[in-house]
């Protein structure tokens, strides 16, 4: 009897069709990442060129013959496939392999279900996996029972596969109604903090750019910071204090990657809300990976598939100790090139983050009375105070500087103008 070791022996299935050799080579890549990130160990990898993915097994049936004497050499766990497989496939490739088969959806669910830890991410994940199952359940008997624990049945959605459609269909409107309830909640927290006007920005980009490793480091937060892909699934916000005291709100989201099912993006809408109410963006990219170029060009698709294009933005270009020999800057934003771990790097991209934020402030020229304390201590955290004296005469502070047209504090300072 084989030994149940920690990490499951995975094949990896890759089919080119129209796309550049370069592109499916990193995508075949990526998969390999996500899969050690799933705890698999892959042994080797197929893959076929064709005019297009056969309907039904993926691959061509001489590919199929080839990748079960494989796996029966091998003594392969699990097969994983890098595209999305339709029920008929899993159904006519489960008949001729004698493995578990996931295709890249459900081990980006798996990795999902591993990384979640609020309460609303569980249920983010339990959902999307409940909803990919669904249209999955016809004819999967001898699939199902192959599962049996390991990548792809991990999380919530292991909770017995094998239930009827009905089971499933309640826990998928009972998950949506405890979201609803979670996503007013957090409704109510956001209207707060657009009631005091904090600015917002959020760390966008592909995931493993070191956004969380940047986030940790601008805030002294503690969001799970690893070499993986997608470590981060809960949106995190923090103060960050820019150079002249004025502070901001900087939220961590979850990483962004090519080829990544609508379904999954609508299960983590809550982690992109977040994005949704920024003032800016800080738009991280790795420059020391080879396929730099591609990830900024899918976070770019992406937030432009949401609207999110419009709101201004700092391409920020991590691990320049480490980049790529090719790498060219090509954003057609504000552009600085950073290492997370630099002290001296992290406040040159606060000095550009407060200039971001200075072109959208209007200016002030104020004369506050020495009696009034608790609107200085404002405008020193609440505005960007470029300049404070005393007048020992007239026993006021003058004060000039910036703020945002519509925080509250603005109707406090039209007091006080010169």
């Amino acid at each position: 009897m084989k030994q149940k070791t920690e990490f499951e022996n995975v094949i990896l299935v890759g089919c080119q069709t129209n796309e550049d050799d370069q592109r499916f080579y990193y995508s075949m890549e990526e998969l390999g990442s996500l899969t050690e990130t799933a705890k698999g160990k892959v042994l080797t990898t197929l893959t076929q060129k064709r005019d297009r993915i056969h309907s039904a097994t993926y691959i061509g049936k001489g590919k199929v013959s080839e990748l079960t004497a494989l796996q029966e050499e091998l003594d392969a766990d699990l097969i994983i496939f890098n595209d999305e497989l339709s029920p008929s496939q899993v159904r006519n490739l489960s008949a001729e392999l004698n493995a578990k088969i996931i295709d890249r959806t459900q081990l980006i669910l798996d990795i999902f279900a591993q990384r979640a830890r609020s309460k609303e991410g569980k249920l983010q994940v339990e959902l999307a996996q409940l909803q990919y199952l669904l249209p999955r359940l016809t004819g999967q008997g001898i699939q199902l029972s192959r599962l049996g624990g390991g990548i792809g049945t991990r999380g919530p959605g292991e909770t017995k596969l094998e239930s009827d459609r009905r089971h499933i269909r309640n826990r998928i409107n009972e998950i949506k109604n405890q979201l609803s309830v979670i996503v007013q909640h957090r409704e109510r927290y956001r209207e707060r903090r657009k009631k005091n006007k904090a600015f917002q920005i959020a760390i966008v980009g592909y995931t493993n750019a070191g956004k969380s490793t940047l986030f940790n480091r601008l805030t002294e937060a503690e969001s799970y910071e690893e070499n993986q892909l997608f470590a981060t699934l809960d949106p995190m916000t923090r103060k960050v204090i820019l150079p002249s005291g004025f502070i901001t709100l900087l939220t961590d989201t979850v990483g962004f990657i090519q080829d990544l099912p609508t379904a999954l993006i609508a299960a983590f809408r809550s982690t992109l809300e977040e994005v949704n109410e920024a003032d800016l963006l800080l738009h991280l990219v790795d420059s020391s990976s080879p396929d730099y170029f591609q990830h900024e060009q899918t976070v770019n698709k992406l937030l432009e598939e949401m609207d999110h294009e419009k709101i201004p933005q700092i391409t920020v270009y991590n691990k320049r100790d480490i980049k790529h020999p090719d790498f060219v800057p090509s954003a057609n934003t504000k552009v600085i090139e950073i290492s997370a771990f630099n002290e001296a790097d992290r406040n040159k991209l606060k000095a550009e983050m407060e200039e971001m934020v200075l072109d959208m402030m209007n200016y002030y020229h104020v004369e506050v009375p020495s009696n009034e304390g608790k609107l200085l201590s404002q405008l020193k955290n609440e505005t960007i105070l470029r300049e404070l004296s005393f007048h020992e005469e007239k026993q006021i502070y003058v004060c000039k500087g910036y703020y945002l047209e519509d925080h509250y504090i603005s109707g406090l300072l039209n007091k006080f103008r010169i």
